[in-house]
């Protein structure tokens, strides 16, 4: 990697902030909360499954620009449940209310996240972009105690544009006062955080934990966050 750099930009969810760790624990609660097994959703097991499928299609959706975090909002338990038989507008709406509410305030990091930020904020600035909404990102961070950490908290509501769009990744350069050679983006998502940086002239390196096969063409590629502490 290049010695010019001064700053790095992160993703938050999947990369700093362990998404799957904490809406583990909030579907647990909202299930028994509302004891789902006697309303048709058999096993906490299947409203794990749908919720993972729902939300993963609902999410390329909304990175693709297809629709508005309001739908997200608004359809998530709705089609969740339905997976199950079930019709039941006021609950779906109750479900994501709460999730939205709780799941944010679980503070879950990803392996050596503490330790990473420790070291990279000594020696560069740091900001976030994420695609995220404003409010629930923001408690996201200071939940998990690393608002500290970033001198720039930039979300797509905020910058009017989201990753991929380079204008969402120009809005976080002219916060800082740079230009694409001075920073890196660091995130695990090829479409939103690579290609959106690559669209943008910026440096990337992949988070990718699990190994994924890809073809995408990335400047580096770490399984751990602490990679980057020799890395960088």
């Amino acid at each position: 990697m290049t010695a010019s750099y001064t700053t790095i930009f992160f993703d938050l969810d999947h990369t700093l902030w362990d998404y799957e760790t904490n809406a583990l624990e909030t579907l647990t609660e909202l299930y028994d909360q509302h004891q789902l097994h006697n309303l048709g959703v058999v096993t906490f097991d299947e409203f794990l499954r749908h919720f993972k499928e729902v939300n993963r299609q609902l999410w390329h959706l909304y990175d693709h620009g297809k629709i508005t975090s309001e739908v997200i909002r608004s359809e998530r338990f709705k089609q969740i449940l339905e997976k199950s038989g079930v019709q039941n507008n006021e609950l779906s709406l109750t479900l994501s209310e709460q999730y939205l509410n709780e799941c944010p305030r679980k503070g879950h990091l990803m392996p050596h996240a503490l330790e990473t930020l420790d070291y990279l904020s000594e020696r560069y600035a740091l900001t976030v972009i994420t695609n995220g909404f404003e409010d629930i990102q923001r408690i996201k961070i200071l939940t998990s105690k690393i608002e500290s950490y970033f001198d720039h908290i930039v979300t797509s509501q905020k910058a009017g544009y989201k990753k991929p769009a380079p204008e969402i990744f120009q809005y976080a350069m002219n916060m800082n006062g740079i230009d694409s050679k001075a920073c890196v983006m660091i995130g695990d998502n090829l479409l939103t955080d690579i290609a959106g940086a690559k669209n943008a002239a910026i440096d990337t390196v992949l988070f990718n934990p699990e190994g994924v096969e890809h073809e995408a063409e990335v400047n580096h590629e770490i399984r751990s966050l602490k990679e980057l502490c020799t890395l960088l």
